[in-house]
């Protein structure tokens, strides 16, 4: 709103009712946002972080200390929390693990930038202060990195991704189901994680669980009179209901003598006898159809022993067809001999509650699924988030070939390099690049407190360390400093490297916003969410303790 040449005329720019922040205001609030948010998910960080329970409107649970998860469970409103939660996201699609890791640095980097905004350092400054610490980090990254892709890195990799997330107990055994699944759907050094599929079935020890060296589909025969197992499977795929079609327009048919609507309704039994026949005499007899089966044709192919699944997903299609060989075909016209596939047994069985059908002993398949077993739903889950890291960690090993030392060892040795390459910068960028070296070390200082010990003591002490090894890392069951590299805490370099520089890119953005505009109702209907932030939409609602903002 403004005034018109003294004149005392208003001009409307804004709706009315729309919330601006501008200045100091808008980055406080920004901040302050991304701050708590990291807070949040920080102690669930390490071999001993804890979990959060996480229950939505209809009451389902959710128990993890999985950081995406619990980011995607939440119902985050604020605009710069919703720019971390994209951060943890893209951690999770790029490599599978490392998504609090992520975050918690970003939250750090707004907090250090914070301090230097009241030292009056301009947010530009703080900006490419940090895009400079963020290339010296990755090439500082590089220096400690080593490369290993054999079978016991991988081992060790999977082990640490998964431990203190509920499936520590029987992390070695789930360490050789993930590895040999990885390395066994590996082609020309890439890994596609979509080809193995994890079945989770609840009722057993994890101990239990078990690798599939073919496909496991989540179905049942079509009909109880189908064999149940077949040896030597020839395998067709088809994106084709073996039924009538209906009709694409409306259509009536006047029939005048009961003589027409028999021979009505035997052409159309001809038309699905017709379509089994083409099946029959591909050579075929195990038969997975992306569409519907007729009745009438699930009955002809029961007496022509073809084992057949209905209505079979898209990416247990595409999965076959890696450990088959099989082709999908769209057409029925068009199957034949050399589209079929081949499994040396296909199985329908029951494991719990679970009617699945197993496909095995194919030749070199590359999809390949794992038996996941929980003693309770909630158990499954966790352990299923758990394994769905381990293969990320795990498949980038083998691509990149590069790993580096857990236990906060590549943060202190990081922030080490910064601090030394700070000293060779003049201007003001060079506080930027210090402060981005401290924030670093909210890694080792949260898994220690996370630990329970003393979070200053443990810096010191890896600090000291660092002047003789950066393999020095925190050991969290011993309570102290050891080299992680003897005691096997490795994770791929490509963690550390997405984690850095997606937290420096969002920390950037954040910092450069100075204006911030919401549309009138946008936050309408969150009771009473702009009251913690003085104004500023998003928050947890319900009066969080010590004047916490809201965010959810």
């Amino acid at each position: 709103m403004a005034q018109l040449g003294g004149q005392g005329q208003q001009i409307l720019i804004l709706p009315e009712g729309t919330d601006r922040f501008m200045g100091r205001d808008a980055q406080r609030l920004n901040i302050l946002a991304g701050k708590i948010l990291a807070e949040t998910i920080r102690t669930t960080l390490g071999p001993k972080g804890m979990d959060k329970m996480l229950v939505d409107s209809l009451g389902d649970i959710v128990v993890t200390n999985d950081g995406v998860t619990i980011l995607r469970e939440m119902d985050i409103a604020h605009p710069a929390a919703k720019m971390l939660v994209e951060v943890a996201k893209t951690q999770e699609d790029e490599v599978g693990d490392g998504t609090t890791t992520a975050v918690i640095i970003a939250g750090e980097l707004l907090k250090k930038a914070e301090n230097l905004l009241e030292m009056d350092v301009h947010p530009t400054i703080i900006a490419m202060g940090y895009r400079q610490a963020a290339v010296k980090a990755q090439e500082i990254l590089e220096e400690i990195s080593f490369d290993a892709s054999d079978k016991d890195t991988l081992l060790k990799v999977a082990m640490t991704a998964m431990t203190g997330k509920g499936s520590e107990k029987a992390k070695e055994s789930l360490a050789e189901l993930i590895v040999g699944s990885v390395m066994q759907v590996e082609e020309d050094g890439e890994v596609e994680k979509d080809n193995i599929n994890i079945q989770r079935i609840q009722g057993a020890s994890v101990d239990e669980s078990e690798i599939v060296n073919g496909v496991v589909i989540d179905k049942s025969r079509a009909d109880s009179a189908m064999p149940k197992k077949i040896e030597n499977a020839k395998v067709a795929l088809l994106k084709y209901p073996i039924e009538v079609k209906d009709l694409e327009t409306d259509a009536k048919i006047k029939l005048t003598d009961p003589a027409q609507m028999q021979a009505f309704i035997e052409n159309e039994e001809q038309m699905i006898k017709d379509m089994v026949a083409k099946v029959v005499d591909s050579g075929a007899n195990v038969l997975f159809c992306q569409k519907g089966i007729d009745d009438l044709a699930q009955h002809y192919l029961a007496r022509a022993g073809i084992l057949a699944v209905k209505r079979a997903k898209k990416s247990d299609m595409t999965r076959l067809q890696k450990a088959t060989g099989a082709q999908l075909v769209t057409n029925i016209d068009d199957l034949g001999s050399d589209d079929l596939g081949e499994a040396g047994l296909v199985y329908e069985k029951k494991i719990f509650d679970e009617v699945l059908i197993f496909v095995e002993d194919c030749k070199e398949p590359k999809a390949v699924s794992i038996i996941l077993r929980g003693s309770t739903r909630h158990v499954a889950e966790e352990i299923e988030r758990a394994l769905d890291d381990a293969i990320g960690v795990v498949a980038a090993t083998l691509e990149d070939k590069k790993v580096v030392i857990g236990g906060g060892a590549p943060e202190i040795a990081i922030a080490k390099g910064l601090r030394a390459f700070a000293d060779t910068i003049s201007g003001r960028e060079q506080l930027a690049v210090a402060a981005f070296a401290e924030a670093l070390e909210i890694v080792p200082r949260t898994l220690a407190e996370n630990a329970g010990l003393d979070s200053i003591d443990a810096i010191v002490d890896l600090r000291s360390a660092h002047e003789t090894s950066h393999y020095m890392g925190l050991d969290v069951f011993q309570g102290e400093v050891t080299d992680m590299k003897e005691a096997g805490v490795i994770e791929p370099q490509r963690v550390k490297k997405q984690a850095i520089q997606s937290a420096a890119e969002a920390a950037e953005m954040i910092l450069r916003i100075d204006d911030m505009i919401a549309a009138s109702g946008a936050f309408e209907g969150r009771g009473g969410e702009m009251e913690g932030m003085g104004g500023m939409p998003g928050g947890m609602p319900g009066g969080m303790p010590g004047g916490m903002p809201p965010m959810m």
